[in-house]
């Protein structure tokens, strides 16, 4: 692009190099790209290698790293242009929204130049090792161990509910360093390759039959110093950066993502008029009130994350703000597949209706939005503490040396 080029030019280019070069679709019926399928992963990597090709790929990252370095306003134009077209979704996250990201604020200028680039270009795919089969919310506590032995860092331990771990190439992993000091400060952030012998990988399998999420168990796993990630036992501040992108994307509201489309349907908003219509209820005024309401939620959690993104960036609002999204995306999300699912009725279960029918399945993973980048408990706290400034909650272990800490299975 030209450094003049405005942003109706620029959104005029890329509908003319999309119509020429990818594949189109129907918004409202997109190609299937189940997670689970290591074929769409494919297909992904497939894609973005065209738009990386044609100029469009990371355009909210800088240029020294592969991207544009342009304005969101840009990457916003782009997506509405693409909406027609088959796009690499299910790399946004959490490759490019949450661990690119997190490596462009916390990684060293050669893992950005190397894993950044080498993302955008359709090369590498990255996924998060954070959660433990102990943890549960509280990720500050996990006991995966990194040990320095010679010049190496050797990793031992058990990760889990990894997204589509089973189709990256890096993981960021948070291990203990140090056992010795307070938990949050005897964390590392590592950048490890998927496939090193000592990573046993195994799906899981959820309510729903999806095997998208991984566990991982990690026998003597050694990396060398350039796999460290911002600076030895100042992993939490790597780990909370990445979850206020994580909070961000979860919402809906990273800069970058690319494209803004469905994957595959799962992800498309419910069309209640249709569901009424298809179960008998068009003319009901209780379905009207629902549904109108619903639709409201979704009206305002669009405004909600352009507000939120202007105001992190003029500095008006502090970044933990980012949570707001992710909690409002979350009650918006739930209200709308309860209230589906109250449509539909019976036809949600065992109806003859598909749009019914998918209804009850989407309804089987709807918890999920209140989990995915932290529980919707802990996104509450962050907005407590950290935007209103309110005192934070006492906590027995604040300040105590880890390993005096009563954890995992101890009793």
């Amino acid at each position: 692009m030209t450094p003049t080029e405005s942003v109706a030019e620029f959104a005029r280019r890329a509908g003319a190099w999309l119509a020429d070069n990818m594949p189109g679709i129907d918004p409202a019926s997109p190609p299937a790209a189940p997670r689970d399928d290591e074929r769409s992963w494919r297909r992904a990597r497939e894609l973005q290698k065209r738009l990386y090709a044609g100029g469009f790929a990371g355009i909210c990252f800088p240029r020294e790293y592969g991207g544009l370095g342009l304005d969101y306003e840009y990457q916003r134009a782009f997506d509405e242009a693409s909406l027609r077209y088959e796009m690499p979704l299910i790399l946004n996250t959490p490759t490019f929204t949450i661990c690119c990201a997190t490596l462009l604020d916390t990684g060293s200028e050669e893992q950005k130049k190397q894993h950044i680039a080498a993302a955008l270009r359709g090369d590498e795919v990255l996924v998060q090792l954070l959660s433990e089969p102990s943890g549960g919310s509280d990720l500050a506590g996990v006991i995966t161990r990194a040990e320095r032995q010679g010049d190496r860092w050797v990793i031992n331990g058990a990760k889990t509910w990894s997204t589509s771990a089973f189709a990256a190439d890096y993981g960021l992993c948070l291990a203990r360093t140090d056992w010795d000091v307070p938990k949050h400060d005897g964390l590392t952030m590592f950048l490890v390759p998927i496939s090193h012998p000592g990573i046993t990988l195994r799906r899981i399998t959820q309510v729903n039959g999806s095997t998208e999420f991984c566990e991982e168990f990690l026998d003597g796993v050694d990396v060398g110093d350039d796999a460290v990630v911002g600076e030895v036992n100042a992993g939490w501040a790597v780990a909370s950066r990445q979850l206020y992108h994580e909070r961000r994307a979860v919402g809906q509201g990273s800069e970058f993502a690319s494209g803004s489309g469905s994957e595959g349907g799962h992800t498309t908003p419910v069309d209640y008029a249709d569901l009424a219509e298809k179960t008998g209820q068009a003319d009901s005024d209780r379905v009207k009130e629902m549904a109108g309401r619903a639709l409201v939620h979704r009206a305002v959690a669009e405004q909600l994350i352009d507000h939120v993104y202007r105001s992190v960036r003029d500095g008006t609002l502090p970044p933990a703000a980012g949570t707001l999204i992710r909690l409002f995306h979350a009650e918006t999300v739930a209200l709308e597949i309860d209230t589906a699912l109250s449509i539909a009725g019976a036809a949600g279960v065992v109806g003859q209706y598909g749009e019914g029918l998918q209804t009850g399945f989407r309804y089987l993973s709807r918890q999920s939005v209140a989990i995915g980048g932290g529980t919707t408990e802990m996104a509450r706290n962050v907005i407590g503490e950290r935007v209103l400034n309110f005192p934070r909650e006492y906590a027995a272990d604040r300040g105590v040396p880890f390993n005096q800490v009563r954890h995992g299975q101890e009793r």
